[in-house]
Formats: structure tokens, C-alpha cells, sequence
């Protein structure tokens, strides 16, 4: 019997932890530096929080989540988005009279069962920001910078900003109204899921990816010339203080994201990566949201980020993370009085503040390239005639010079250069 990952899952093996670590330490250095603290929550969470929040007719809720009854019969699902999760917490744990905005961030694995291909999984990680309690759009535009700058810390290079209103409970009605009418003039011409989508959610109709939709989503009514007052004034504020904090963007009128919460301002980032997978990050505000999971009106917006799309990006833009280059000592012996040594001096290194493995019970000549294999920076080298000097031999692995120094002396010059 072959065992092999379940389907749209992948192993994050030991070369790629290097990528991971690099991308989680940005996150935090990026989301803290404008003042949002990091929250967890569970894997999986009431079926029904995300029904009424994500919306029964989105293809998440119809198509893709991963729901089950548990022993006691209630109905569970594994988390497929971050936002109505923290949006529970938020209201749980009383953090709507907490003074406001509350800004939160999250890393945190997802599972959606969708159809994988390139950057799209069934379980995937999310970088993910929630900001509650403030309704003016220059939050709008932070929200969008904490994305933009994290993927420019990273290093990724010719990112796409799109930006869109889809309005608000005020205007949005008249302009479904108006886009309802003009599909049903074209619906012949619409694809399975258009027509479903006609009567169920037709914001997605705008979203189809269906080459055979395109001329008549291009010619479709546009949200932005449906606004009302408010949403134009917040549209146009939104756009100045993105030009203000030097950040370029094109209007997507065909953007609307997929889920029901959004409201006003949508957004998605992506590279120069070709293909309907290839957007990095995308959100929107959604002020609606937390009244209708049982809360007072709050007005709330944030974004959701692929971590897997992060950095297969970072691989395609030939992008290596500065914290793949190893610092770890390989302790190599001869003989059995040199093993039990090295077991000494790698326990001492470690204690020092290095990275130490003791070489495998192989000949001087394995032993090295195992120590090529781990990628190790230097060996300390133990043999019959470094026990009698009290001396060992230090060789430094990326330029090969190499050194004899007592215990001390190696301890004291690898603590040094780690």
C-alpha cells in the first residue's frame, strides 16, 4: 500500500521551511508596525457562522467547505476564511467595547474542497488583517498599504493593485437591479453556473471566469455609476489617500470578490503570473457583517493573503529568502574517544547559542559530505591526533580555510560569527 498526500495537499518539506519562516517573520514585522495584534482561533467552528456570514449562496458555503456532525450531532465546519471567525471572537470576547478601531491579524490554515491546480489547495495558509469600528476610508487605505508593503518586504516586484465600490445596502439594490436586467436580455448566451448565479448572487455574475462570459461582462452596468452619495465620497477618498502613500492602482469594474459580506470597497493584488489562480491577496470591507452575526452595527474591513501563492511567487521571481543561509557546526570524529568528545563540544556549542550535529558513525570523508548535505557553515574535526594536542582542527565551509584551537577557542570563535 503507497500512502501519498490527500489530494490538493502538499508537505512543506525541510528546503522550504527557510520560505516559510522568512514569510511568517515578515508578517509580523509588517502587521505590528501598523499596530495589529496577532489572534488565533479554532480550526473549525459552528456551521451556521459561516452560512449566515459568508453567505449560503456562495460557492464556499455551496461547493467547497468541509462540514461534519461531530459525536454530539452538532454541525462543524473547517475554517475555509478567516474573517468570520475573528469576527466571532470579536464579538464573544467583548471586543466591541473595547476602545476602537481593534485591529487584529492572523496566520492561520484553511480548507476549502475545491478543484487544485496551480496555487489553489484544499488546505492552504492565510495571511489575514480584520480592522473593527472605523468607518472613514483612510482605513480603506491601510488595510490595502499592509498588503502592499508586506509583498514588497518580501521582495516580490510588478504587483497589480485593483480597486472597486460595489456600494452599499443604500445603493447596491438599484444597481442589482439594473445588472439583473441586463443579463436577463443576454442570458442565452451565459454559462450554467451565470444563470444559476442570476437569481442566487448576481454580483458574481461580474466574477465568471468562463471565456464565453467575458463580452458580456465587459459590457455590463458598472457599480462605481450606480453609487450614492456616501459610497462616491468614500470611493474618491479611498483613491486620494492611495495616491497619497505613492501606492498605483487601476479600477476594476468587474471586481466584486466572492463572498455576500462586502460592501463598498473591493480590492485584489496579483503579480505578473498569468491565470485566474494567480491573485496574491484580496478583501474589502464589510460593515454589515457583525450585526449580522448578533452584534451592533460596526463597520469592519480586511484582506486575506495565500501564503503558498506568496511564495511560489517568491520562487518564480528567483527570490531566496535571506535566512537560508545556514550557521549550523558539524562535529566530526574519528575513533571512539573523539564520539564521545564531539558529544561534549556539540552540547557546548548549542550552549553557546549555535546550531551543533554530531557527524554520522561513518569514515572523515562521509562525515564531510554529510555535512554538505545539511548545508552545515563549518566542521570541527576530532581525531586521535587533536585529542593528544588538545587542539581541533575548525574548517569554514564557505571559503574552506581552516584552523586548529582548543575547545574554548572554537566555541568561543563559532559564537562569534553566528
Amino acid at each position: 500500500m503507497n500512502f501519498q498526500a490527500p489530494r490538493g495537499t502538499v508537505d512543506i518539506l525541510p528546503e522550504d521551511q527557510p520560505y516559510w519562516r522568512f514569510v511568517e517573520s515578515k508578517v509580523r514585522q509588517v502587521a505590528s508596525s501598523f499596530g495589529y495584534s496577532q489572534i488565533d482561533t479554532p480550526l473549525f467552528e459552528d456551521t451556521r457562522l459561516f452560512t449566515r456570514g459568508v453567505g449560503e449562496s456562495t460557492d464556499i458555503v455551496e461547493k467547497e467547505t468541509y462540514t461534519f456532525l461531530d459525536r454530539g450531532g452538532d454541525s462543524l465546519t473547517l475554517r475555509p476564511e478567516g474573517t468570520a471567525p475573528v469576527c466571532r471572537a470579536y464579538l464573544e470576547h467583548g471586543m466591541h467595547n473595547l476602545p476602537q478601531p481593534v485591529k487584529l491579524y492572523y496566520m492561520v490554515p484553511n480548507f476549502r474542497y475545491e478543484r487544485p491546480q496551480l496555487g489553489r489547495f484544499r488546505a492552504f495558509h492565510q495571511f489575514g488583517i480584520e480592522a473593527f469600528g472605523e468607518s472613514d476610508p483612510y482605513i480603506d487605505s491601510e488595510v490595502i498599504e499592509v498588503s502592499w508593503r508586506f509583498l514588497e518586504e518580501v521582495g516580490l516586484k510588478d504587483l497589480l493593485l485593483k480597486v472597486n465600490s460595489i456600494g452599499d445596502s443604500s445603493c447596491r439594490p438599484s444597481y442589482i437591479k439594473v445588472l439583473k436586467d441586463y443579463y436577463k436580455d443576454v442570458n442565452a448566451k451565459l454559462c450554467e453556473d451565470c444563470n444559476r448565479r442570476l437569481n442566487t448572487n448576481p454580483l458574481r455574475l461580474l466574477d465568471c471566469k468562463m471565456s464565453s462570459c467575458q463580452p458580456v461582462i465587459e459590457d455590463a452596468p458598472k457599480s462605481v455609476a450606480h453609487l450614492c452619495g456616501d459610497c462616491e465620497e468614500h470611493w474618491h477618498s479611498l483613491q486620494r489617500h492611495l495616491r497619497e502613500v505613492g501606492i498605483n492602482f487601476e479600477v476594476d469594474n468587474k471586481l466584486v470578490r466572492g463572498l455576500d459580506y462586502y460592501t463598498r470597497t473591493v480590492y485584489e493584488i496579483a503579480p505578473p503570473m498569468q491565470g485566474q489562480t494567480s491573485v496574491i491577496t484580496g478583501g474589502g470591507r464589510y460593515d454589515g457583517l457583525i450585526e449580522q452575526l448578533g452584534g451592533p452595527p460596526t463597520p469592519g474591513i480586511g484582506f486575506g493573503m495565500g501564503l503558498e501563492r506568496v511564495i511560489g511567487n517568491l520562487k518564480h521571481q528567483n527570490i531566496v529568502p535571506q535566512n537560508t543561509i545556514s550557521s549550523v557546526t558539524l562535529v566530526a570524529h574519528i575513533g571512539d574517544q573523539a564520539r564521545i568528545e564531539a558529544v561534549k563540544i556539540a552540547s557546548q556549542i548549542r550552549k553557546s547559542g549555535g546550531s551543533a550535529i554530531i557527524g554520522p558513525s561513518r569514515g572523515l570523508r562521509s562525515q564531510l559530505r554529510y555535512a554538505s548535505s545539511v548545508n552545515a557553515s563549518h566542521v570541527v574535526i576530532i581525531g586521535e591526533d587533536e585529542l593528544s594536542k588538545g587542539k581541533y582542527v575548525l574548517r569554514d565551509l564557505r571559503d574552506s580555510k581552516q584552523k586548529d584551537g582548543t575547545p574554548e577557542e572554537i566555541i568561543r570563535e563559532l559564537s562569534d560569527s553566528s
